[in-house]
């Protein structure tokens, strides 16, 4: 397992591995729990709207909500009048 090393502000860097094995990126909420001696961080469930989730997760990036059951609904309707 890789070791890390605590920072002056109390901060260790997840391994990069790891990170992309469980889809972390910037900005993404992680869960940390205590077991006894050991601090487990994991990603939380998602529940209910998934799109719900992701714009609560990538507020930063995003400048307004997005409706995307209207936004699929252009798209297909733009892909059956190329026929």
């Amino acid at each position: 397992m890789p070791a890390r090393t605590v920072g002056p502000k109390g901060q260790v860097v997840i391994p990069k591995r790891m990170r992309e094995a469980l889809g972390l990126k910037p900005g993404v909420e992680v869960i940390f729990e205590m077991r006894e001696k050991e601090i487990v961080i994991k990603k939380p469930e998602v529940s209910g709207s998934y799109a719900d989730y992701f714009m609560t997760t990538s507020a930063p990036k995003l400048k307004k909500w997005v409706n995307l059951k209207e936004l699929l609904e252009t798209e297909v309707d733009e892909r059956v009048s190329l026929r």
